[in-house]
């Protein structure tokens, strides 16, 4: 690699290298240098380097396939990579191959849709045509077409159209098969909590489908769900009872211990209630060591001479 990569310098006598960086160029009559492309079948999506020869052996290793190339296509939140295969059999399961895809490569590597052909095509010289590959569109996998019922599908696939930029999606759809990825998963469910619906993203990638999506969603949200009960504190109460205190279970002598320490004492107490999980571990670091608590920190900075005023603010 280091011979192929780094090649002598035709411009210097000393010795120097070059490195191949794959990517070609030429320069015009104007003395611009433009670019034409990579020289492989490099592409860059979303950060990653991906050498598309390396997918397609992976699905040329299946037995199931024949022929296979790989290419990155333009879609919803940038580039994607697409998949176009000849089957060596009459049926086989596209999901299987995938999850077979995944034993060997990592997650941004594998194709988000799967195009089943009868043969690939050629230009006349018997070489591989890319520009006659069909639409990605046009998927294997997803089955007929079944469109979405119940208000939580309706609402996901509106959703899912406005994130992944497709016309329709049907209650078997797969997100990452339409075209979804990591960074578009994260939008999504920050249009979900927009809407009041909040769910942890991996729920998303442990359940793609529409449909399951959906269900996931729905038993989240009715977990999450809060019955508050209502303020039980008459107006101008100056003491408070256990009955008027629905979220805790205090009694009388408890109850005056917290009014003797509010300023006004029981007429100044809206409610009580008990501390979140969150306030409990800060407590606990507080009285773990009261001298010197977790949660508070300081920080001394010493200056050397006297700055101006504008010198010192550029050094903050």
């Amino acid at each position: 690699m280091s011979a192929e990569r780094f090649v002598a310098n035709p411009f210097a006598s000393d010795g120097g290298r070059l490195y191949r960086t794959g990517d070609l160029g030429r320069w015009r009559d104007d003395g611009q240098l433009e670019y034409l492309g990579r020289g492989d079948q490099q592409v860059k999506i979303r950060g990653f380097r991906i050498e598309l020869g390396e997918i397609e052996a992976c699905l040329l290793a299946q037995p199931e396939i024949r022929d296979a190339v790989v290419v990155a296509c333009s879609g919803p939140g940038g580039e994607r990579l697409v998949g176009y295969m000849v089957a060596a059999v009459a049926e086989f399961d596209p999901q299987i191959l995938r999850e077979r895809l995944r034993h060997n490569l990592p997650d941004h590597m594998i194709p988000s849709a799967l195009v089943a052909m009868e043969a690939l095509p050629l230009t006349a010289n018997g070489k591989l045509d890319r520009a006659a590959l069909p639409d990605p569109d046009i998927g294997v996998g997803n089955g007929e077409f079944e469109a979405p019922c119940g208000e939580w599908e309706l609402g996901l696939a509106a959703l899912w159209c406005e994130v992944l930029e497709v016309e329709r999606v049907g209650r078997h759809d797969n997100f990452f098969e339409l075209g979804g990825h990591s960074l578009l998963a994260l939008r999504l469910i920050a249009r979900l909590r927009e809407r009041g619906r909040d769910i942890a993203i991996r729920a998303l990638f442990e359940h793609p489908r529409l449909s399951d999506f959906a269900q996931v969603l729905e038993a989240a949200n009715d977990l999450h769900k809060v019955e508050v009960p209502p303020n039980l504190i008459p107006e101008h109460c100056d003491t408070l009872e256990p009955w008027m205190l629905p979220l805790v279970s205090l009694d009388r002598e408890a109850i005056a211990r917290i009014e003797s320490t509010m300023p006004g004492g029981g007429a100044n107490i809206q409610d009580i209630y008990p501390v979140a999980p969150l306030q409990e571990g800060i407590l606990f670091h507080h009285r773990l060591n009261v001298e010197r608590d977790a949660y508070i920190t300081s920080h001394t900075m010493c200056f050397r001479r006297p700055r101006p005023h504008g010198e010192l603010h550029r050094w903050f």
